[in-house]
């Protein structure tokens, strides 16, 4: 006669079933909720915000606009080349420094610097911008994405990580738009 301590084999297989189902649930939702997470978790925040040297001041001179490559913070192991990110830097006076991002605001094609004219042009639709970088002709309907940047112990550097788009939360943290938006 069975006493009330006796499992069933029904029963046992039950609560196996149980212990089984639960293991496996859990093996599936580490991956899940550290996906979830992710962006909590590894901090990359700090990425977005850091200031990346693109060179001396002395390698900008005085009136001229030159091309520039620096390593994206913001990386993967994956990403390989891709993290070298190309602006173009536009040397004021002292200083007093314009960098651009490579992108034209219509599509995101390269822009290329003409000095001869004193034009970015773009290849793709025709864009044009002035020196100082604001739109002169074509679809684009505003200037080229400025990156802020400051000068440190005879050092040009840029937060970079994010395209300095308007509305990205790099122009939302320093509570300016870029004159490009205007």
């Amino acid at each position: 006669m069975p006493s009330e301590n006796d499992i069933s084999r029904r029963g046992l297989f039950m609560k196996l079933g149980i212990f089984f189902n639960g293991l496996v649930a859990t093996a599936l939702a580490v991956p899940i909720v550290g996906f979830l997470l992710s962006s909590i978790t590894r901090g990359r925040r700090a990425g977005y915000l850091s200031w990346v040297p693109l060179g001396p001041v002395s390698e900008f001179p005085e009136g001229e606009t030159r091309l520039a490559t620096f390593r994206n913070p913001y990386v993967t192991p994956t990403d390989g080349k891709t993290v070298d990110t190309a602006c173009w830097v536009r040397r004021v006076e002292g200083d007093q420094f314009q960098v651009f991002a490579v992108n034209c605001a219509h599509l995101g094609c390269p822009v290329r610097w003409f000095p001869q004219s004193g034009l970015f042009m773009c290849p793709c639709h025709g864009g044009a911008y002035y020196r100082d970088g604001s739109r002169a002709s074509g679809p684009p309907e505003r200037g080229l994405f400025e990156y802020p940047y400051k000068v440190t112990n005879g050092l040009v550097t840029i937060q970079a990580g994010e395209l300095p788009t308007p509305g990205s939360s790099t122009a939302l943290l320093l509570g300016k738009k870029p004159p490009c938006s205007a």
